[in-house]
């Protein structure tokens, strides 16, 4: 790997944006493509599938062979409220390869005893999310119940594309939560992205089922996301 390609892939790594080292095997010349990056022909469909999937490999494409070694950032889980559904989607978050931090500012709630050995910020989103800002390979799961923690989350998570935003309640609840996110300067469109009620309708109902109806649901929305506008084509 040539020092320039090692340079893009840190600032890439840095950056927690997808990248992708496509090396020509035929005459060795690679080059890094981002996440973003218009790249043509079914080279473009390999490098899509390849960013969807994380998965590196050899491709036939426009009658070369190419290795695509891919580089996404670890997909993350933020969880707004340290209740008992955060408590069991700590321990399930891990095992299914995801890193996970959980921010409230009850400190009733948000104690070590509860979640031991957890990434557990017992401050306000607004406050810990301009430190550690959300992305497009954060999972956003807000399930206080109470607007005035969530809220905020839920529309900075949908203002920078955080491929899943779930939040919990009752279709009643959330269409209350609808009218107060477009005052917050949130678009249908943006509103419409809400997994609401939270996690995939498995029929849950104890906090454990909820988290891993939930967990099945960030799963499913990471492998299914949209890339990045404009990032490949095919055409």
């Amino acid at each position: 790997m040539d020092v320039q390609a090692l340079k893009a892939l840190n600032a890439a790594r840095q950056a927690r944006r997808a990248a992708i080292l496509a090396t020509d095997l035929e005459d060795g010349g690679g080059r890094v493509i981002l996440e973003g990056d218009r790249v043509d022909g079914l080279l473009g469909e390999a490098v899509a599938a390849a960013l969807r999937t994380g998965k590196s490999s050899t491709v036939e494409a426009d009658g070369r062979p190419y290795f695509l070694n891919v580089h996404l950032p670890p997909p993350r889980i933020v969880v707004i409220g340290a209740v008992h559904i955060s408590q069991a989607l700590a321990r399930m978050a891990p095992v299914a390869g995801y890193d996970l931090t959980i921010i409230d500012p009850r400190t009733a709630f948000a104690t070590e005893e509860r979640f031991e050995g957890v990434d557990l910020i017992a401050d306000w989103p607004e406050d810990v999310l301009r430190q550690r800002p959300l992305d497009a390979y954060t999972a956003l799961a807000a399930v206080t119940h109470d607007p005035k923690i969530d809220d905020f989350a839920i529309s900075e998570a949908l203002r920078v594309g955080c491929f899943y935003v779930g939040a919990l309640g009752s279709r009643k609840t959330h269409a209350k939560r609808v009218e107060r996110l477009r005052e917050m300067g949130r678009s249908d469109e943006e509103i419409g992205r809400i997994a609401a009620p939270i996690g995939l309708d498995i029929g849950a109902s104890s906090p454990a089922e909820i988290a891993l109806a939930t967990l099945a649901q960030i799963v499913q929305a990471f492998r299914r996301r949209d890339l990045v506008s404009g990032l490949v084509s095919g055409e």
